[in-house]
């Protein structure tokens, strides 16, 4: 009885995901602590190192990681609630978000789709791209990814139910031939890595594209594996009725799953880009442990 007045003081009325009946109740919890921490720490690196670096700001590439870090870093914000306490979206709904907090996934999506045209007009067609893609048409895409992301969520929660069950279906369609469009541009740029890039002459702007190519390809392969299950099980569950059900949003697998995108993507930006490490040291982890700055 006392667990329990403590558990809803400190939840307002939304019990915790977890009963601490078992180990296996202590594990998850603490990973959730640790995912969501992990995941600000790491995104929040990046979104720090690229604005407070000007050599990065300028570039149209990194505005993209720009923008999906910060939706990145949102996610690892949302697990603390999504992940600790007993929350089941979608529909139906359990001390829900009303989608909120689960469609900033929805924002990477069409980011990563819209930086891989970017990456294959800058390489394939660098006089138009230099011409007509401004740094500030870069930015009016991103802002556009939110946008409509939100007009979408907005529209679904003020219509009706049945209505807002169609549109989500609706939504499930065209995320299908979103995906599909992602695999077919990361075969192109794989080729023109692979090909293309490499019959040019040595110098910066061809490491740089390698770099660019490389580090997009790695990371919309990481985010259809990890994403792709949680997708094909809501497909499964709206369209034959069947597929896994999980208690709530820390128990679902799936979820994690689409959700790790938020730790290996900044993770990828990271290890991928030099100048990002190097901004991201300096201006972050250089200023907590001086000692690491030096080296």
């Amino acid at each position: 009885m006392l667990h329990s007045n403590i558990t809803d003081s400190l939840t307002f009325g939304v019990p915790l995901s977890v009963n601490f009946v078992s180990p296996e109740d202590y594990f998850i919890f603490i990973f959730q602590i640790l995912f969501a921490t992990t995941t600000v720490l790491v995104a929040g690196t990046v979104v720090i190192g690229i604005l407070a670096t000007r050599a990065l700001r300028i570039q149209k590439r990194f505005i993209f990681m720009l923008n999906t870090s910060i939706c990145d870093m949102l996610v690892g914000f949302s697990v603390y609630y999504l992940g600790l306490f007993d929350v089941q979206e979608g529909y139906p709904s359990r001390n829900g978000t009303y989608n909120v907090l689960p469609s900033l996934l929805g924002v990477n999506i069409l980011t990563f789709l819209f930086a891989q045209f970017d990456r294959y007009f800058a390489v394939c067609y660098p006089f138009t791209y230099s011409r007509f893609i401004t740094r500030h048409f870069v930015i009016g895409i991103n802002i556009y990814c939110w946008v409509y992301n939100f007009a979408h969520l907005l529209a679904r929660n003020l219509l009706p139910l049945s209505k807002a069950i169609q549109l989500y279906v609706f939504s499930i369609v065209f995320i299908q031939i979103v995906i599909l469009t992602k695999v077919v541009m990361t075969i192109k740029l794989y080729v023109i890595a692979r090909f293309q890039v490499d019959r040019d002459p040595p110098s910066p702007e061809k490491e740089s594209k390698k770099e660019s190519l490389r580090i997009i390809i790695l990371v919309v392969i990481s985010f259809l594996v990890l994403w792709y299950p949680s997708f094909v099980n809501i497909i499964v569950r709206f369209m034959v009725g069947g597929g896994l059900t999980f208690r709530n949003e820390a128990t679902n697998l799936f979820a994690i799953m689409a959700r790790f995108n938020a730790v290996c993507t900044p993770s990828m930006y990271i290890w991928g880009s030099p100048a990002l490490r190097e901004a991201a040291m300096r201006t972050v982890w250089g200023r907590v442990c001086p000692r690491c700055k030096r080296r």
